[in-house]
């Protein structure tokens, strides 16, 4: 059994920007955007320049952000030249700052000085390519820009509608709600445009409305649910029909956030490193430049999130000890009997808990060590069932990874330090193995994210897209139903 928690406001689902209509501004405290673009920029701008400023800022739109944050009154002149340093903050480094919206965010920035290259542009008669240059250039980010507008158009075009929960929705059956249904997975891509929409000419006969869940919808209700990190049953039940009633403008809100998101990030981070993304709950590694290895993970309960950080792994440790942090020993260990103490391999040392190495231990056999001031870190875990389910939000805030000790060896051998590490996994006792070359870890939270084919959608766990789409000036989401684990006998970092 579980619990249900809820974040966010049923304040209103539609996405509040400008290709939208009828959607004022929201309240913020100043522009984020604030990059070398406060003071007067001293930049002499020629009408060629002026017309690539204003068209560059009309084509905010792809990137989930609206013109009027930047450009709202015909501005020219001086005031063009700062709507050009605002908006060429914007995509270069992020409209919002991460660290003012996250208590702790410490993954390293972008930081380009916009202010420079656009003097240069302006010498080089190029403001609009450079422009254009300034957002992520990767395959990511231009999927995650062709899939808003796709999505935004759909509001625009189509509005929003709800469908009614009622009665899940199995294979084979017919039922009312079915058009709806079928409006928004073709919206999303997930099934071909309606052939008599398609034509052009005499007036085509009126077919009826397909009420039947055909096994081609099922495959695409199963795609869809894929894609949203539920679980593939085909089954419309209550929280796939809410799922699709939120799309296409939850969608649309969340790629906005995402590409934000991205923007924050520098364009070359390190070419060996390990990513975990604590939305999706998966951990990605690149290894000089090339993805080459992908795996599931464990990490944060929602009330208790793993931190947007950047940190190396410096060390491996074998066959860990756990000293368990008060917090957890007061709400989670106190009440536990002297029995089950021993028998989960707990003694007391210097008013402390300590789970001492083995199998039972909550980190497992194996400790990723990271070098970091929220004591976080990647480990292993004796509860491997938990990587089977969807939703892997689990922990006090540390990772666990699966078949941590292979990933662990695979570290090892890359780094030259193999033999130490399979000897001090041989060993009883706790044993670290230092590495040569510390490997920086990215803890991102992305709700939003391309797989390298498909793009991909996360419930908002943590409820961190508010503030950023907050200060993308968004109207507020959907209200977020969070299933927040029972206490159990999972009591592991």
């Amino acid at each position: 059994m579980r619990k249900s928690k809820w974040i966010g406001t049923a304040i209103g689902l539609a996405l509040c920007i400008a290709v939208l209509p009828a959607c004022s501004r929201g309240q913020t405290d100043s522009n984020q955007a604030s990059t070398n673009a406060a003071a007067p920029s001293g930049l002499r701008l020629d009408n060629k320049a002026e017309k690539d400023i204003r068209d560059a800022i009309a084509g905010a739109t792809a990137h989930g952000l609206k013109p009027d944050l930047f450009l709202k009154d015909g501005e020219s002149g001086e005031g063009l030249a700062q709507a050009a340093l605002r908006y060429a903050s914007a995509l270069a480094n992020g409209y919002s700052d991460p660290k003012n919206l996250h208590e702790v965010y410490t993954i390293p920035r972008a930081n380009t000085d916009v202010r420079a290259g656009l003097q240069q542009a302006l010498q080089n008669g190029n403001v609009g390519e450079w422009l254009n240059s300034l957002a992520p250039q990767t395959d990511e980010y231009k999927a995650l820009s062709r899939a808003f507008t796709r999505y935004a158009k759909q509001v625009r075009d189509a509005g929003q509608q709800e469908i009614p929960s009622g009665k899940p929705i199995k294979p084979g059956a017919r039922d009312p709600r079915i058009p709806a249904i079928v409006s928004v997975l073709r919206s999303g891509g997930y099934l071909p445009d309606d052939p008599q929409t398609q034509q052009k000419g005499h007036e085509q006969p009126q077919a009826a409305p397909q009420m039947a869940y055909t096994p081609a919808l099922v495959a695409a209700v199963k795609r869809f649910q894929a894609d949203s990190g539920m679980k593939p049953d085909g089954i419309l039940g209550k929280d796939t029909i809410g799922a699709l009633s939120a799309a296409p403008a939850t969608r649309a809100r969340q790629l906005a956030v995402a590409m934000e998101r991205l923007r924050w990030l520098q364009r070359e981070p390190p070419k060996t490193r390990v990513d975990v993304n604590t939305a999706a709950s998966t951990l990605d590694y690149w290894r000089d430049g090339q993805h080459v290895d992908h795996r599931k993970v464990i990490n944060g309960e929602p009330d208790k999130p793993t931190p947007q950080l950047q940190a190396p792994i410096y060390r491996l440790v074998a066959k860990p000890t756990w000293t368990v942090p008060k917090g957890i020993a007061a709400q989670e260990l106190a009440e536990k009997g002297q029995a089950w103490l021993n028998d989960n391999d707990f003694i007391m040392k210097d008013g402390m808990y300590v789970q001492q190495s083995g199998p039972k231990n909550s980190l497992g056999l194996v400790k990723f060590d990271m070098q970091d001031d929220e004591a976080i870190y990647l480990h292993d875990t004796p509860a491997k069932a938990v990587f089977a389910q969807s939703d892997r939000h689990r922990s006090h805030g540390c990772v666990r990874v699966e078949n941590a000790v292979q990933f662990a060896t695979a570290l090892a051998e890359q780094e030259g330090v193999l033999d130490q590490f399979q000897k001090a996994m041989q060993k009883d006792d706790e044993s670290f193995v230092k590495l040569p070359k510390e490997i920086p870890v990215r803890l991102l939270y992305h709700t939003a994210f391309w797989d390298g084919s498909r793009i991909q959608f996360r419930p908002d766990v943590y409820g961190w897209d508010e503030n950023v789409a907050k200060a993308l000036e968004l109207a507020p989401g959907p209200p977020q139903k969070i299933e927040q684990p029972e206490s159990s006998d999972d009591i592991g970092p």
